[in-house]
């Protein structure tokens, strides 16, 4: 049976890389795997296709109903964030750096999550672990992915492993200059002019379950905030849509990478609560926290804190 490795909905580059990799390792090792992604209809994000086109790698295939399959979930571990009726697919390994999710299996599995910047990193392990080889052009993907999910290193995320990691695939994957690797992905991915403001809310977004209540972060990373200005409105009017499908509270993440901080917007319930998280002060429905790179270190872990998960 094929073992279809797929990352969550809304992928990054290291939720697609990612599949593909693990996917790699697992044929090497005798396993029929296919990469696959949940893209939807608006596809792959900008940075995901500019990194799939430089270091020649094929699309994923699309999945959007997991019912009767066996899959391999990378990048992830939360039902919220699997394709549709993954309770009813066998799933058979995880491979993530993230906090543990709600999936839940019948039989062991191979699990491994590691506390570092990106599942490339893990992946760039297992490959050493297994003694196989890493392809010129999976090493490519790994390599953007760790660059991408640490923010060239400036993430609070990033550890000695990523940075390890990049030393040995830059060398695998031909890559000289990985500044300019990462300036060129940083491009397409801050690139908003005429882009519909719901494909920028959910160019990187994840919903989580907090106690209960839904809530829905996205983040775009920006070379300058002022990249936005023009079309604030458009996604505050995006946020109010996708919270009134019955999310307690809608958090976009408008991260500046040269000045290390996010202006974070926030929709909520409670904003209170979402104040009190960041021991902050809402203006005109967002605030400024200087810092602030990371959804999974500094947004997701002083929400659930501040709900009490």
């Amino acid at each position: 049976m094929t073992v279809h490795v797929v990352g969550h909905s809304n992928p990054d580059t290291d939720s697609v890389t990612s599949a593909i990799s693990f996917a790699a390792l697992l044929q090497a090792q005798g396993q029929d795997a296919q990469p696959c992604m949940q893209c939807g209809a608006d596809g792959l994000n900008p940075e995901t296709k500019v990194v799939l086109e430089r270091f020649g790698l094929p699309t994923p295939a699309e999945i959007s109903d997991a019912a009767g399959k066996q899959l391999a979930l990378v990048d992830f571990s939360d039902l919220a964030q699997g394709p549709a009726n993954l309770g009813e697919a066998e799933v058979v390994a995880v491979v993530d750096h993230h906090k543990i999710g709600d999936v839940t299996t019948n039989s062991p599995i191979l699990f491994r999550a590691e506390p570092v910047g990106c599942t490339g990193t893990v992946l760039n392990k297992m490959y050493k672990e297994a003694g196989v080889a890493i392809p010129q052009n999976v090493a490519g993907g790994m390599l953007a992915a760790i660059l991408s999910d640490t923010v060239n290193f400036k993430s609070p995320t990033c550890t000695a492993e990523d940075k390890a990691a990049v030393a040995d695939l830059k060398g695998v994957a031909g890559v000289t200059d990985t500044d300019e690797l990462f300036m060129d992905m940083l491009k397409a991915k801050s690139a908003v002019a005429g882009v519909p403001a719901k494909d920028l809310l959910f160019r990187d977004y994840k919903d989580f379950d907090m106690k209960g209540n839904k809530v829905g972060i996205g983040q775009l990373e920006l070379a300058t905030i002022d990249q936005v200005a023009d079309v604030r409105a458009d996604l505050i009017a995006a946020m109010e849509a996708v919270k009134a499908e019955g999310r307690h509270s809608v958090l976009l993440m408008l991260t500046d990478v040269v000045k290390e901080g996010t202006d974070l917007v926030v929709l909520s319930d409670d904003p209170a609560l979402i104040e009190g998280a960041f021991s902050g002060k809402l203006e005109n429905s967002s605030m400024w926290i200087d810092g602030m790179m990371s959804r999974k270190k500094q947004t997701v872990p002083n929400l659930q804190n501040a709900f009490g998960c």
